[in-house]
């Protein structure tokens, strides 16, 4: 670059600098296989996508996990949960004995620290207004439990209605799914997204779907025991967190929650509290959890800040 063009495109050299500092800033890195849809600053997206089916040498189209993500005086506990794979996980164990106490200072402690659920599918992206260069790729797509009602509704189908099940996972017989975010009291909300008819995907032949079929990615490498810390790690980063020293006594609890400013208030935070029923009773599921795929991502950023 000659000095006369350093001086007549200073605009643009800016703009150049300002783009890479943004980027030095980001932390950590954005994994290219997943695809996240994109909203407005009202917070409305919008997409078409379709399910696809289980990836070559595996037997589901889609996998869960349970992670946990909260703030305690001693740092962010941000970790996939042992239950995962259908073993003892620590902070379920605490969780358990908090909510047994029957005191409700500890229950509050439980819906605050409680696991979150996320379900991970391969998707083809039919339509994506914000990100065109995505649309006829292969993406892996985590979403929360709103949306996979959705897919149990179509697979159940309705007698009353007249309307046949289907498997929106299926190549030729699935349908595209109208994925929709509204903003809702200020959370994201995807309750007006749905399936479309049933039909061959893209009009494609064989031939194309098999090479589409071939790009998708494995699922089960998600869940894998390497991803998830033994019983004996999390314990000790779970203690790290919230200040426990060797086994800490529930009554005990009581006492430190009352004496501690409260780390996990969630009401200057922009997440969506829990709907819990008072008198639900002790299965500590995340079965009946808000959509939280936003959640965890918000609180990843805020510990890597």
């Amino acid at each position: 670059m000659s000095f006369s063009q350093l001086k007549n495109n200073k605009a643009e050299l800016f703009n150049k600098l300002q783009k890479q500092l943004e980027q030095s800033t980001q932390v950590g890195t954005v994994d290219e296989r997943f695809w996240k849809l994109s909203t407005d600053k009202a917070g409305n997206g919008f997409a078409v996508i379709r399910f696809l089916p289980a990836s070559n040498g595996e037997d589901m189209p889609y996998v869960k996990l349970y992670s946990h993500a909260f703030q305690g005086p001693g740092g962010w506990y941000i970790e996939n949960s042992l239950t995962t794979l259908g073993k003892k996980d620590p902070l379920g164990e605490y969780n358990r004995e908090l909510w047994n106490s029957g005191d409700e200072q500890l229950k509050e402690q439980v819906r605050k620290q409680k696991r979150k659920l996320s379900y991970y599918s391969n998707i083809y992206v039919v339509k994506d207004p914000t990100n065109p260069e995505n649309e006829g790729k292969v993406f892996l797509f985590r979403y929360g439990k709103k949306i996979h009602d959705k897919i149990m509704d179509v697979v159940n189908g309705d007698e009353l209605e007249g309307r046949e099940g289907i498997n929106p996972f299926d190549f030729w017989t699935g349908a595209n799914f109208k994925l929709r975010a509204k903003k809702v009291a200020g959370y994201p909300n995807y309750d007006s997204s749905e399936f479309q008819d049933s039909s061959v995907l893209e009009d494609h032949d064989d031939a194309q779907l098999e090479a589409i079929w071939n790009t998708q990615y494995g699922l089960q490498s998600i869940i894998s025991p390497d991803q998830f810390k033994d019983f004996d790690q999390l314990q000790e980063r779970l203690n790290s967190v919230l200040n426990l020293k060797g086994e800490k006594k529930v009554e005990e609890m009581t006492e430190t929650l009352k004496t501690r400013p409260n780390f996990n208030d969630v009401s200057n935070m922009n997440l969506k509290p829990d709907k819990v029923e008072v008198n639900a009773p002790v299965t500590l599921s995340a079965d009946d959890q808000p959509e939280d795929e936003d959640v965890m991502d918000y609180f990843k950023k805020l510990a890597d800040s």
